[in-house]
């Protein structure tokens, strides 16, 4: 059996659900796009080509395999989107929690189904059906659960808003010892830079005690300011809206001092070097055009 362990971004993984990116399917149709920038790129022809989106992918798998992670990928489903596995499912504690995804996006839970059978059915939870979650919002951090949400009264015009105050709520009756804090997330249909699509659009902890943060991802000031206030002012890589629209905030943590970045990501890169982390640089451009990045392509599922 699997004995699942996340309670926070940072400490020493163990073993992830990478994504996968074979049989990615057709360029989509404009009207099923979930979000604006996979939008912008099918309307400018720039819409990222699977076998680049492959070698991509492959090169994260790689830096997984010479830090000694056990990595499961999922069962490919011919023709199917199957990068974002972050989206699908969450771990906090010793519980993997199913998001309430968009119905059309259930087989991506279905092609991991040989790793929930490792775990005990008692650590699985399923929300309510009213209970909106993404993976991509919500960020174990040690006493604090920390949730990217929208609860404005045009929820339901956003395609881009994902996770509800009612699962900010669940959250909380399912771990009491938790202090659950939301964060009002910027949403925008058609724009990817006044649009966050999931908290970790614009905001990750890294390290011990630092944070990557861009402040117009955050609808409510105080709720930023609430933020830098935590990790100090001294602590936080600010990011410009273009380094939003490419995702700088979006890398992932193999240890509090080994971070996976995308190569490109020159200033965000020179400041992790400055401050002591090992940064391992990808090439990830083209999976970013569907508005995700190496954090939305993980699902953390032991860390020691």
């Amino acid at each position: 059996m699997l004995q699942l362990n996340i309670t926070n971004e940072t400490s020493q993984l163990k073993a992830v659900v990478l994504g996968i990116a074979n049989s990615n399917g057709p360029i989509p149709k404009l009207d099923d796009c979930y979000d604006p920038k996979s939008r912008e790129h099918v309307l400018n022809g720039t819409y990222p080509k699977e076998e680049d989106m492959i070698i991509e992918m492959e090169a994260v798998a790689a830096v997984f395999k010479k830090y000694d992670i056990t990595v499961y990928r999922p069962k490919v489903i011919p023709n199917y989107n199957q990068i974002f596995s972050r989206d699908i499912a969450f771990v906090i504690e010793n519980k993997l929690i199913k998001a309430n995804i968009l119905p059309d996006r259930e087989k991506e839970y279905i092609a991991i189904q040989y790793v929930t059978n490792q775990i005990n059915p008692k650590n699985i939870i399923e929300l309510p059906k009213d209970c909106h979650i993404e993976g991509g919002d919500v960020m174990p951090w040690n006493e604090y659960i920390f949730v990217g949400t929208y609860s404005g009264d045009d929820y339901a015009d956003f395609i881009t808003a994902r996770t509800n105050k009612q699962a900010v709520f669940a959250l909380q009756e399912l771990f009491p010892n938790k202090i659950v804090k939301s964060f009002e997330l910027r949403k925008h249909n058609t724009d990817p830079k006044e649009n966050a699509l999931h908290l970790d659009c614009c905001f990750q902890p890294i390290g011990k005690n630092k944070a990557i943060l861009h402040k117009n991802g955050f609808l409510i000031e105080e709720e930023y300011n609430w933020l830098v206030n935590y990790f100090g002012k001294e602590h936080i890589f600010e990011i410009t809206k273009d380094e939003m629209y490419d995702m700088n905030s979006n890398v992932f943590s193999i240890s509090e001092n080994v971070i996976i970045s995308e190569k490109n990501f020159t200033r965000l890169n020179n400041w992790l070097r400055k401050n002591g982390f090992i940064v391992e640089e990808v090439p990830y451009a083209e999976i970013a055009k569907q508005e995700g990045l190496l954090r939305c392509s993980t699902l953390p599922l032991i860390r020691e």
